[in-house]
């Protein structure tokens, strides 16, 4: 064998448009450039990194013994004192039924919490559990239909080839880029087939309770099977364990697990299903009025048309969100998959939800006013994200503002005793804040909950929900760069004191 050519430190599967391609033997030179595209990616405004192609262990089996504990120690989350144990039991026990609830308040009791707790002491425990609907064929066929098509629409439609950032194990994530098509398809063909009458959107609405009951079902089936895919059969070497359960189901065990060589479950729970929920249930939600009053009211078209932009800018950018903290370092599991699966179709669409039995006339000056200053927060939130991919494709050498961008040079010694550099941005909008972009992020979801006034306190519930998300995601993120980049982080830090809100925090 010529020198030139190297056998690859793992077997590496390519996605291609029709499927993957095996690779057992990479050139020196192809595998160096392959890195660097993905190190190029790495420079960052936020600490959060890019995503990269998932290097499947080339046999499964062969290599679990051998991996295992070096591959626990590398994926391993610190340990958690007893409260924090308590916590994410907590949790899992306390979110189902959490998400149960804000339904059947916004569906069942006018959008009052004051109302459901009444019922609450009236009719005691067992009243409470009364309510929790029961998965019915319509539930489920609801939900089949939806998933179904979306995961073919991932699997069949065309898209181009990205890379995502070098994972801890050295992998480099390999995805096809079609969401953007995906979603217009979703939402034409939801309209064509109500508008055909294939469908009633109050037959989604009337049988809501069931799908978010049998999504709660089929989504922590889905954590197990993943808890047990990651102890026995992992699609790549980034996978551990924390050598306890509730850690692994919580947190998960893989950081890129997928079914067979082609389909990504991350990208389908995250972004085809999760996001493309959010989205169709919004717009049921306005078609609900349209059936029920005979027009929308201007509250919900605020509402909706706002999310529409929102989720359409997500969809835009979803390559740029395969190199986020979500998918590059968080691994599937409960947080995850279960929150994308149930916590996203329910408490994300809260806001337009309340307004199915609340069809406020806000007026045309007020609407334009809300639509306007929510859009302008999306176009902010999009606009960090596109300063900050600018900024890596130009290698710091774009213009920011107008101007040189000011950046630091860190370097980083990987897990493999590697030397790598990052530039950290350190001007426009990166400049304000260390995570500017979750302040508009927030400030357009109070928009576009807001058409629903004042009358009632849950519909703020996601507001409140995503600050503390951010807040939390922004800390832990602080955390993870610190350890990364050392003196370089606290530079970085002392250049740009604000974590989130300008001259405040």
């Amino acid at each position: 064998m010529p020198s030139k050519w190297n056998v690859a430190r793992v077997t590496t599967y390519k996605c291609m448009g029709r499927g993957w391609r095996l690779r057992a033997l990479i050139g020196s030179k192809d595998l160096k450039s392959r890195r660097k595209m993905a190190s190029d990616k790495a420079s960052i405004g936020d600490g959060s990194e890019p995503a990269e192609v998932v290097k499947p262990l080339p046999n499964a089996k062969a290599q679990l013994g051998k991996h295992r504990e070096s591959q626990y120690q590398k994926l391993a989350p610190a340990r958690g004192t007893f409260l924090t144990m308590v916590g994410m039991v907590l949790l899992l026990f306390l979110t189902p039924p959490a998400a149960i609830y804000v339904w059947y308040i916004h569906a069942q009791k006018n959008g009052s919490v004051a109302e459901f707790y009444h019922f609450a002491m009236e009719e005691g425990l067992s009243g409470v559990w009364s309510i929790w609907p029961r998965p019915t064929g319509t539930a489920w066929a609801i939900i089949g239909i939806f998933g179904g098509f979306e995961a073919l629409l991932q699997l069949y439609l065309p898209g181009k080839e990205v890379y995502g950032p070098v994972s801890p194990a050295g992998n480099i994530p390999v995805y096809k880029d079609n969401g953007i098509l995906a979603y217009g398809i979703s939402l034409i063909a939801y309209m064509a087939a109500w508008k055909l009458g294939l469908f009633q959107a109050t037959l989604v609405w009337d049988h809501l309770g069931e799908v978010f009951s049998a999504l709660n079902i089929f989504s922590l089936l889905l954590c197990g099977f993943l808890y047990i895919k990651g102890r026995s059969f992992p699609s790549s070497s980034d996978w551990g364990s924390a050598g306890n359960f509730v850690f692994d189901f919580f947190w998960g065990m893989e950081l890129y697990p997928r079914i067979g060589k082609n389909f990504d479950i991350k990208v389908f729970t995250n972004c085809r299903f999760g996001l493309m929920a959010w989205a169709v249930l919004c717009l049921n939600y306005a078609l609900v009025q349209v059936e029920r009053d005979g027009h929308v009211a201007d509250s919900m078209a605020v509402s909706v048309a706002l999310t529409l932009i929102y989720v359409t800018k997500f969809f835009l950018w979803e390559a740029g969100y395969w190199c986020t903290m979500d998918i590059a370092h968080d691994r599937a599991g409960y947080y995850l998959c279960w929150g994308c699966l149930v916590w996203v179709p329910c408490i994300y669409t809260s806001p337009s939800m309340y307004l199915v039995n609340h069809p406020i006339h806000l007026g045309y000056v007020t609407a334009a006013l809300v639509l306007a200053a929510g859009t302008l927060c999306i176009y902010i939130n999009y606009d960090c994200d596109r300063q900050r991919q600018y900024f890596r494709a130009t290698h710091g050498k774009g213009l920011i503002w107008g101007k040189k961008p000011s950046k630091i040079e860190a370097t980083y010694v990987t897990e493999n005793g590697e030397t790598k550099t990052s530039l950290l941005l350190t001007s426009g909008w990166w400049g304000l804040a260390r995570h500017f972009h979750y302040v508009p992020e927030i400030l357009a979801a109070f928009f576009w909950t807001v058409p629903g006034l004042f009358n009632h306190a849950l519909p703020y519930f996601y507001v409140v929900f995503l600050t503390i998300l951010l807040f939390d995601r922004a800390t832990r993120d602080d955390v993870r760069c610190r350890e990364k980049y050392k003196k370089f982080w606290k530079k970085y830090c002392d250049r740009v004191p604000y974590k989130i809100v300008p001259g405040v925090y």
